[in-house]
């Protein structure tokens, strides 16, 4: 039995850990400000704290009983903002250190995937100009290129010639982590949000820019959202069970969404798994949630338990 929290008290003084130091700081403080908003509005007595630098020294002369992490990208989704609140004994939502600083690292993900049988795409690393021609001979094109810790598709791209796969890897070069090309995927893209072991609803998504990029998450207002999603009802449960297999994989906990991409055979490819997803209006997870008749202010409720 999975277990409830009956009463504000019992979860004593949160921090709403948001901001960061990562690519996604923006995003995470709009997360974090919605999060800190419901909390509250549920009588749960929370405070923000903005981590910009030393996280012991933020949260340790507060008196917090845990914490909502809600910091996206490198320094909070990678294991290293999990391994320091370990190590303070502070109770913390979400996966812990293995499992954060996996999913964080495609690439690793993908080879967990691999083991696990489940299907990716086809990939190449691109660690050097070697790489380059030995990835167009291999994969072909088009692909789209990746920085391999990043997340909100910061740094993405799409190649179709030698000379834009070139481009495309200087410019996810920037990010200091390694690139890789992965072979792209003609098809429809879902996501599978998960809470608390249990699949939410699939939700299409549809946008006319190349891919679902950042500005297609955050800024557009082209993009559209379909939940239903309108596949069958088995096929829906049969990529829900396939996404919850590849969290099950990394050992993500708690709470996280799965990205997927569907053939034209209907044959679906897993991308990648988001182990602290935005929690803003434009998110996943929150629109979800809505359609399995969770309002936003009981999703948070259900995340903070699972720092319990």
């Amino acid at each position: 039995m999975k277990y409830r929290v009956r009463q504000a008290e019992e979860f004593g003084h949160v921090a709403v850990l948001m901001g960061g130091t990562a690519a996604e700081r923006e995003v995470s403080l709009k997360s974090g400000q919605a999060v800190l908003a419901a909390l509250q509005q549920r009588g749960i007595r929370a405070t923000a704290v903005d981590v910009r630098g030393n996280l012991v020294a933020s949260v340790l002369d507060q008196g917090f009983d845990r914490a909502f992490n809600i910091i996206h990208g490198r320094g909070g989704e990678d294991g290293v903002l999990q391994g320091t609140l370990e190590s303070l004994r502070l109770p913390y939502t979400g996966s812990g250190v293995l499992a954060s600083a996996l999913a964080m690292d495609k690439l690793r993900t993908k080879l967990c995937w691999m083991g696990a049988s489940i299907p990716t795409p086809a990939w190449c690393a691109l660690d050097d100009d070697s790489d380059l021609q030995r990835c167009a001979e291999t994969i072909g094109f088009p692909v789209i290129v990746k920085p391999s810790a990043e997340g909100s598709s910061i740094g993405m791209s799409r190649a179709e010639t030698l000379d834009e796969l070139q481009a495309a890897w200087q410019a996810a070069s920037a990010f200091n982590c390694r690139v890789f090309a992965e072979q792209w995927v003609e098809g429809r893209e879902y996501t599978a949000a998960i809470l608390k072991d249990e699949p939410l609803p699939l939700i299409r998504l549809e946008t006319p820019n190349a891919f679902y990029d950042f500005d297609a998450k955050y800024r557009a207002n082209t993009t559209r959202y379909h939940c239903p999603s309108g596949l069958d009802e088995a096929t829906e449960r049969r990529f829900q069970q396939l996404a919850l297999k590849a969290c099950r994989a990394v050992g993500v906990e708690g709470w996280g969404r799965v990205d997927l991409l569907v053939d034209g055979n209907g044959q679906p490819w897993l991308i990648e798994v988001n182990t602290v997803p935005g929690m803003t209006d434009h998110s996943l997870v929150p629109m979800a949630a809505k359609a399995a008749g969770i309002p936003f202010d009981e999703l948070v409720w259900r995340i903070l338990e699972t720092s319990c």
